[in-house]
């Protein structure tokens, strides 16, 4: 299949945009903190002791201090909502690489433990360093009292349990993200991510350990001067010429300070220990970011209507003060009674109007918690049952099309069983009938499709005629079905929208890509709860 250049810039260019820059950035970062440890004056000593373990533990470190300040912005769902709602980010492909903010924290998760097993195995091989390569002419610098110490009190200073600590909540992180875990027990994925705050308040003690020094004196004691018993005769070895004893004498001692790690921000290969402020400025945005999220979600949630659809949908209707939001967006639900830590969201079928407060969701029941939740709200299943019936008549937004820019809409809906149309018939049809009321019956393109026909059977309400006539058996011959839409609206762009398994994510998002006749640039999106 042969890709289009205009849409895979249109789907794919943003995205790699920035995970290019995300890459450079990074890649800079490494090699800049990497030359200042290998060049720089003041790690001279240092870096004579521990080789190029001292170099690649810090440029690693450095690495690990920007993702661990990124790895939180993506989690700031209020603020990443608000931001794509102002006026500012106006563009398609800004709000779309805003949907795409989970993908960033999963790379700079993934970074993360890359850097940790880099940095680790860089500080072993240090450790081996300090015990091998024991200074006696500047013990300070030493991080043992005598050779062969340092392999033993490794582990029992500030660095090392620190570190342990967070290789392990690292570890329990990580495997606890995976698909199956978060499937099989979300709860081990939920209490497992918690630990981030744990880690960030390790992590800011684990930079103030100490355990690498600089020298602070360099004016006095330039790296390589003869000392007061040394002679020009003694550094032949390491390339001194004659007669240079006076130039090159040492003023005085060299003079260690415990080294903290660089923010990164270097003036004539000078560093500043503010490190702890790429993590605790990230840290407070989100700790912010959750104390308002909480303070929203105590605002009490009324459940005006629960409806039992088949095929084991739950529909329901919700009243909240104040609350306002748009057709696209998804609220995050939380059930005491079933499970304090869990948080699941769900897309918004129905949004408050002005002329109607509430808003609904549907949810399938699948999995223990939607089961245990379903228990609460339908003790004794019935279909179409409805519970504290405060809106006896379902209706549905009246609103008006203005401010409408779409110039058709393509829904298809592929289903296993027939039974499942009936979660959104009576909406489908309602929206048909409008158009046909205001002459745009070419506006609203319906496809449905059920995939079992061996237990096809009809919608036989006559209220439901308008979608019979648009029910078709099997599965939908995307390829296609795109070139159709391709030469019906040439030259202009098509905006993909699917919300189902990946299988059929994955075929969409091949098709998008592809190149065509037509001309037609269809743009992929897919449902994000990022």
């Amino acid at each position: 299949m042969v890709v289009s250049v205009r849409s895979w810039v249109a789907n794919e260019g943003g995205k790699h945009l920035v995970l290019m820059l995300w890459l450079g950035v990074n890649t800079w970062l490494f090699l800049k903190t990497f030359l200042l440890y290998y060049t720089g004056q003041q790690y001279h000593y240092l870096y004579k002791m521990l080789g190029l373990g001292l170099c690649i533990s810090r440029a690693s470190a450095s690495v690990l201090n920007l993702n661990c300040s990124l790895v939180l912005l993506p989690m700031c769902r209020s603020l990443l909502t608000f931001v794509r709602g102002t006026h500012t980010v106006s563009s398609r492909e800004t709000r779309r690489l805003l949907d795409k903010s989970k993908t960033f924290h999963v790379a700079c998760g993934v970074a993360i433990c890359i850097f940790s097993v880099v940095h680790v195995s860089a500080h072993l091989v240090n450790v081996v360093n300090f015990s091998v390569s024991y200074s006696d002419d500047f013990p300070a610098l030493n991080l043992a009292r005598f050779r062969g110490e340092v392999r033993h009190k490794c582990l029992h200073i500030l660095p090392g349990v620190t570190g342990v600590l967070l290789v392990l909540i690292l570890f329990l992180m990580f495997t606890s993200s995976s698909y199956c875990v978060r499937l099989s027990n979300y709860e081990i994925f939920w209490y497992t991510h918690n630990l981030f705050i744990v880690f960030y308040i390790i992590l800011m003690v684990h930079m103030v350990g100490g355990a690498l020094k600089y020298q602070t004196n360099l004016e006095v004691h330039p790296p390589g001067c003869l000392r007061a018993n040394q002679s020009s005769t003694e550094q032949q070895g390491k390339e001194l010429e004659q007669g240079e004893d006076e130039e090159r004498r040492c003023r005085e001692e060299a003079h260690f300070q415990p080294h903290y790690p660089q923010v990164c921000l270097c003036v004539d290969s000078q560093h500043f220990p503010y490190t702890w402020l790429w993590v605790s400025g990230p840290l407070c945005l989100y700790c912010a970011e959750r104390f308002y999220r909480y303070i929203r979600s105590c605002d009490p949630v009324t459940i005006v209507t629960v409806i039992r659809h088949p095929c084991d949908v739950i529909e329901l209707r919700m009243l909240k003060k104040n609350f306002k939001a748009r057709p696209g967006q998804y609220i995050v639900l939380n059930c005491p009674g079933v499970s304090s830590f869990e948080n699941h969201p769900f897309t918004l079928t129905t949004c408050p109007t002005e002329n109607k407060k509430t808003f609904g969701i549907h949810l399938r029941v699948v999995g223990d918690w939607t089961e245990r939740f379903t228990q609460l709200l339908v003790p004794e299943p019935r279909i179409d049952l409805e519970i504290l019936p405060m809106v006896q008549q379902r209706r549905y937004p009246n609103d008006g099309w203005t401010g409408f820019r779409l110039q058709r809409l393509y829904f298809v809906w592929v289903c296993r069983e027939i039974q499942s149309f009936y979660w959104f018939a009576e909406l489908l049809c309602a929206v048909h009938h409008k158009l046909w009321q205001e002459n745009r019956p070419d506006y609203f393109n319906l496809k449905l499709y059920v995939s079992q026909a061996d237990i096809l059977q009809g919608m036989s309400e006559d209220k439901y005629r308008p979608l019979t006539s648009r029910l078709l058996v099997g599965r939908p011959k995307w390829k296609l079905l795109f070139d159709e839409i391709g030469k019906t609206n040439k030259h202009k762009r098509v905006g993909v929208f699917c919300c189902g398994p990946k299988g059929i994510s994955r075929t969409l998002h091949r098709l998008c890509n592809s190149a065509r006749s037509s001309g037609t640039t269809f743009e992929f999106n897919k449902e994000s709860f990022s």
